[in-house]
């Protein structure tokens, strides 16, 4: 009985839970932190180079 259970909970996880989902909302959430990131970086250079020609 012990043996049924288990497949039929495993069974029951591959079918709902799709690692597709998950890997989408990892490549999502990490393509936008590295959107922010690059922004970020070309904000501060292009805030260095205006800075260094007015002084």
């Amino acid at each position: 009985m012990k043996k049924w259970s288990f497949y039929s909970i495993a069974i029951l996880t591959l079918l709902t839970l799709t690692s597709c989902e998950a890997v989408e909302t990892i490549f999502k959430a990490g393509m936008w932190w590295g959107i922010i990131l690059v922004v970020g970086v070309i904000a501060i250079i292009l805030w260095l180079f205006s800075r260094g020609r007015n002084s």
